[in-house]
């Protein structure tokens, strides 16, 4: 039994200077907001592709359902890839991905040439999150961690935010394509500027373990062993699946509930995300001490599922509804860094790139899932329910990090019997 006892004391990163670790996060962040930006480029270009392509918003949403399917497969194997090679020729695979697909996209003249960059876009988006948290956990210092986890979480949220502020006005200006061909730019020079700073992440492979009489060598597939990697798995099922009701459906529904006048409903997301953002950063600064993780997450989407009742369920004047999706953003915001801590608590120092392939996989699968049932309400015309649904699920991500700490305890003892 010494072999889980091995896998799980992680050896602690060399001693880096501050400005090192700085510019490794900051490079990580800058890779991260590609992949977010990534992910919403053709959704904010719907009307103007539905008559392009004279096909139905379900046919546009399919194109969603096959990238997120496509990363979700590539997330849990790409893991692997990354123990087996190292972070770095990855992370350049996937950013060259994300180009070619955005170049592909504005190249299209049929809708099935967009699904094909649809599955490229679906590949390159896949391989990031093994990569950045590989990178992470590697080489910075543990005492920054919390800091670096929270920029991670803000780099994410602005590339959702920088996706539409750049596509829509400038296929308004110069059209969809050369919009397309702007955001295939942004990714090349992202990979250009990691290039010209690859040095920062050279990442020396940790050897593999070697069999002895005593303790013998672990498969590839140990660590799928550990409880606490599946309730990780779930947890980021359940978060993906109150992103996506926040994201795609909360904001019709309040204002479908109370009244809230077009414009501001629109600015609801915005506000909430920018909210998140300030909350991440609080998050980092009180992640510095692991031993509260579950704490701090238990606060922040306690918080977010009272405010989630609140917009549902109580009587509230349209003006503040902006304001409690701002509190809501805040409140999820600070359980961000957390939510990232309890994975590298639950992974083997030899298996990072698997565990977090796998683990992250639950977002694309939660995201391709959540809104068949939030959609469903909304069209059952049950605003409410969707509100309900929303505090449930922020509810058992609650009772899900502390299963993994449960879990996680349970491995420990069992690894000193």
């Amino acid at each position: 039994m010494r072999t889980t006892m091995t896998s799980l004391a992680a050896p602690p990163p060399p001693i880096r200077p501050a400005r090192e670790d700085a510019q490794l996060i900051g490079l990580v962040g800058i890779a991260h907001l590609i992949s977010h930006f990534s992910q919403l480029l053709l959704a904010p270009l719907f009307p103007w592709l539905k008559d392009a392509f004279a096909v139905s918003y379900a046919e546009l949403g399919l194109l969603m359902t096959i990238f997120f399917v496509v990363s979700c497969i590539v997330q849990a194997s790409s893991g692997f890839v990354v123990d087996r090679f190292g972070p770095r020729p990855v992370l350049f695979g996937g950013l060259a991905l994300l180009g070619a697909a955005a170049f592909g996209f504005a190249a299209s003249h049929s809708y099935w040439m967009l699904a094909v960059f649809a599955v490229v876009a679906g590949i390159g988006n896949g391989v990031f999150h093994p990569v950045d948290y590989t990178l992470l956990n590697r080489k910075v210092h543990p005492s920054r961690l919390g800091h670096a986890f929270s920029v991670h979480g803000i780099t994410g949220s602005l590339g959702w935010a920088l996706a539409p502020a750049m596509l829509v006005p400038l296929t308004i200006a110069y059209g969809w394509r050369f919009a397309l061909m702007c955001a295939g730019a942004l990714a090349f020079a992202v990979l250009a500027l990691l290039w010209l700073n690859r040095a920062q992440l050279a990442l020396d492979l940790l050897p593999a373990a070697k069999a002895t009489a005593a303790v013998p060598a672990e498969h590839s597939f140990a660590f799928m062993k550990l409880p606490a990697v599946w309730m990780c798995f779930g947890f980021f099922f359940f978060y993906a699946a109150a992103l996506s009701g926040v994201q795609l459906f909360a904001p019709e529904a309040a204002r479908l509930l109370h009244n809230v006048p077009i414009d501001w409903a629109a600015m609801c997301l915005t506000i909430y995300m920018v909210c998140s953002a300030g909350g991440m950063v609080a998050g980092g600064f009180l992640a510095a001490d692991p031993a509260r993780c579950e704490r701090i997450i238990g606060i922040g989407f306690g918080t977010a599922a009272l405010i989630a009742l609140t917009i549902g369920f109580a009587d509230i004047p349209a003006f503040a509804v902006p304001v409690l999706f701002g509190m809501m953003g805040f409140g999820a915001g600070i359980a961000g860094p957390s939510r990232d801590l309890i994975v590298k608590r639950a992974s083997p120092p030899n298996a990072t790139g698997r565990v977090y392939g796998v683990v992250y996989s639950g977002l694309d699968i939660g995201q391709a899932l959540a809104p068949l049932m939030f959609g469903t309400l909304m069209d059952m015309g049950r605003p409410k329910m969707v509100w309900l649904g929303i505090a449930i699920v922020q509810g058992v991500l609650i009772v899900n990090a502390f299963n993994v700490r449960k879990a996680r305890r349970t491995s420990l003892v069992a690894a000193t019997a």
